[in-house]
């Protein structure tokens, strides 16, 4: 079993634990990775462009001109691509950029990127990250102290304070155990998670 450093909010080692392999010891599966952040970033497209073709556009009914004679290029159609107010050659249409992966991949993928960061040192479990007043002041003092600064932050249920107090942090993000992806995990240089919501992931996924 791997085995990381629980901090508190001052940034000093206050005891050990242990992960459980199941979640943070498995083998990095990089391809299903790489699904996965394709297939979340493809799914959030809203595939909603839309420009008209020459077909679509209204007028043009009339030959502008007569065929020969007038010293002009022959013209069929005043709305043709290469008059102004004309249709799009290949004019974009709504289309869904959904990718779907069944569970067994996202949670493997969830699982390799968790482990990815746990090899990489990039796993901080802090015991405790409750605040008694929303500041943002405050939550970036317990990140200064964890040597820390763009991060994905996994709090337990009934963390609000710490939720609200981390909102104005350009840099940080925070998640429940429920909605953390992939491409955070991989986004954000370090995660941290509290002691609790380490137990919950590995209650979740493993």
């Amino acid at each position: 079993m791997a085995q990381v450093t629980v901090y508190n909010k001052e940034g000093k080692e206050v005891d050990k634990l242990e992960l459980n392999d199941a979640v943070f010891g498995v083998k990095v599966n990089e391809h299903l990775v790489h699904m996965a952040v394709v297939a979340q970033l493809a799914n959030k497209r809203q595939g909603t462009q839309k420009a008209k073709t020459r077909s679509e556009v209204s007028g043009g009914g009339r030959k502008p001109w007569r065929q020969k004679g007038t010293g002009h290029a022959r013209q069929g159609s005043t709305r043709a691509p290469q008059w102004k107010g004309g249709g799009v050659v290949f004019a974009p249409a709504p289309r869904d950029y959904t990718i779907t992966l069944n569970k067994k991949e996202k949670r493997a993928a969830l699982k390799s990127a968790l482990t990815s960061r746990v090899i990489d040192n990039k796993f901080i479990v802090v015991d405790d990250l409750s605040f008694d007043v929303i500041k943002t002041k405050n939550f970036k003092a317990v990140l200064d102290n964890l040597n820390v600064s763009k991060a994905l932050v996994v709090l337990d249920e009934g963390s609000n304070n710490a939720a609200l107090s981390a909102r104005n942090l350009p840099t940080v993000k925070t998640a429940l155990v429920n909605t953390i992806n992939v491409y955070d995990i991989l986004k954000y240089n370090t995660v941290v998670a509290t002691k609790a919501a380490v137990a919950n992931i590995e209650e979740v996924y493993a």
